[in-house]
Formats: structure tokens, sequence, C-alpha cells
């Protein structure tokens, strides 16, 4: 940390303990970053820029075996994966022994999201204040409400009271929609205007401000890497441009060359679809989309965190090539 100046001879107090460690964290080299959760979507991306940044990993989840793909991505004994029940509080204290730092990138859409989401990111935020780790990241959702009826979006609320009481120098960040090339949202669209030539589009009128996965990873570490500066805080990661999802669908549809003819499905019938088992949309999801995932200005955002985050419109077109009718040799001016 830099000095200040003091109007008195009297010799400076020396600073606790807490505020060296944050001081000189800056560069995570050698560190020992937890990733619960890491093997998914989002912490496949987060390690690659740990990893970059030459931190050692160690990755924590009910199966991690999924997170052996990212082996090669680095140095020998730089990444580890071990088993962790996050609802067990033994296991995940196993799992943070020795942490610098950590990460709680575990979410769902499915059942035990309280457990998972709330409870189990307290315990991971008590172990790391325990295990003496200098930072704690808890990667929330821009929806985050506590009183909110979404279950996902409730829980994602009631995890950051657990984790800011447990760990009070913790940072929260809440992504938006996050789109990459290897994700389950726009795949899932492009896959349905590749194979319908009539596609419907459930709450077509919905705002969206989706984030490219990379940015959303580089906001993650950036707030890590320096919690003297972002301990403490709340932050919105959010895409540069805001689309509805008619907007977003026929964006799509224009980058593999299709013309498709796009239904607006009454928010009733979606709601029922949503409520139906096995459909790709459960009923959270729903009241999520129709709530919007936009960020509301008043917090923070990426660029606080030092990240320029890119349009979709960067990359649409050349992730739409496998979808296009003659693939790469395919023209998207010419509709199919």
């Amino acid at each position: 940390m830099a000095r200040r100046e003091t109007r008195t001879q009297e010799p400076a107090a020396a600073a606790p303990d807490w505020i060296k460690v944050m001081a000189h964290f800056a560069s995570l080299e050698d560190k020992l970053v937890v990733l619960i959760g890491g093997g998914g979507f989002v912490g496949a991306h987060v390690a690659q820029e740990l990893l970059r940044r030459g931190a050692r990993l160690r990755i924590a989840q009910r199966h991690p075996e999924k997170a052996f793909r990212l082996k090669p991505l680095a140095d020998l004994g730089q990444i580890q994966a071990v088993r962790c029940d996050v609802t067990d509080k033994r296991s995940v204290a196993a799992a943070m022994h020795g942490a610098d730092a950590a990460i709680y990138l575990v979410g769902t859409f499915g059942a035990d999201q309280y457990a998972l989401q709330a409870e189990g990111a307290g315990f991971a935020a008590e172990a790391a204040a325990a295990a003496g780790a200098g930072a704690f990241v808890y990667v929330s959702a821009i929806s985050a409400d506590p009183l909110s009826d979404s279950g996902y979006a409730s829980s994602k609320g009631v995890g950051e009271q657990k984790v800011s009481a447990a760990f009070p120098t913790a940072t929260i960040v809440r992504p938006s929609i996050l789109f990459g090339e290897d994700d389950s949202f726009v795949t899932t669209f492009a896959g349905a205007i590749a194979a319908l030539p009539v596609v419907p589009v459930f709450g077509p009128d919905a705002r969206l401000q989706p984030l490219f996965v990379d940015d959303a990873a580089d906001a993650i570490v950036a707030a890590l890497a320096d919690p003297a500066q972002h301990g403490g805080k709340t932050f919105e990661l959010a895409g540069p441009e805001v689309l509805t999802m008619d907007e977003l669908h026929r964006r799509i549809a224009r980058a593999q060359g299709r013309e498709r003819v796009f239904v607006a499905v009454p928010d009733a019938l979606s709601a029922f679809f949503a409520a139906l088992p096995g459909t790709p949309m459960n009923s959270d999801q729903w009241k999520l989309l129709k709530h919007g995932t936009v960020a509301s200005g008043a917090l923070p955002g990426c660029a606080a965190l030092g990240v320029q985050p890119r349009p979709l419109g960067l990359f649409l077109d050349r992730w739409m090539i496998r979808y296009r009718k003659r693939g790469r040799f395919g023209d998207p001016r010419e509709a199919a």
C-alpha cells in the first residue's frame, strides 16, 4: 500500500496483519486459490485466467472428475481436483485447508438451491476465514434478492448475506446471463433456429444484458486479486448492450443465414410450459426471464474492475458457422 504523509513526527503504528495480506495480494502467482464448483462452465474460464496469472488451483466439487479436462492447461502440480460436498461443513473445511483465496461458483436451477447457493456459500466463507485466506469472492447473480419469489434469486440473495457475515471483506459479483462458444444459452437457441422453420419465443420482450464469459472471468479474478480495493463491495457484471429475447433470436438467425418465423408465446402459455416436467425451461427460469437480467446501474460494474466487456456481435457470426446450411462454406447472406 502507498505510504501516507503525516503531519507529526510520531512513528506510524504497524498495520494489522490482514491489511498487510491484502496489500501484497495483487499478484496471484503461486497463491493457492480454491474454486468451489470450479469444474463448470464459468469455473473453467475462471480457472484459465487464474492459471495465466500463475496461481495454484484446487478445484473442489462433488464430481472432481469434471475438472480433469483443465489439467492439460496447467504446469505439473499447478492444479488439483478434490471431492467436496458443500452441504457438509467438514468437507468444505478440508477443501479450504491452506487456501490463500477462494471463489464460490456453485449454482443450480434444480433442487437444493438454498442448501447449495446459500448455506454452502456460508460454510465456504466460514472455512476460508478460518483458514486465513486473504480474499473471497462469491459469484451471485444479477437477479439476487432474498425476498424474490424465485428460488434461485432468493437463495443467491441469502447466500450474499451469509458470505458477508462470515467473511466481511468478501467481494460479491452479480453476473448477468453469460454467453460463450461452449455455453448452454446461445447454443440452445441456435440449435432450435437451425432445426425449426417456426420458432417459439418465450418472453419476447424480456430484456437481457448478456456478458461474455471470458470478460466475467477476468472481472472475477480482478476482484480476487485486489481485496484491498474491492473487498466488501458488490459488483454487477453485465455486457455492453441491452437486447430483448426477440432481438436475440433474430440476430442468431441472421448469423446463420436462415429465414425463420418467430412466434411470440403468450405469458400464460409460457408459464404453463415451464411448469411441465422435462421441459428445457423450468418455472424458476421463467420468473427470472420475465424479470429481466439488466444491471440496475446502482452498483459498480465491469469497468470498476478494469474490464471492458465485449458485445455478442463480435463473436456471433463466427460461432454460427457450424449451424449454417453449408457450414463454413455457407454465406449468412443467403437465406436458408
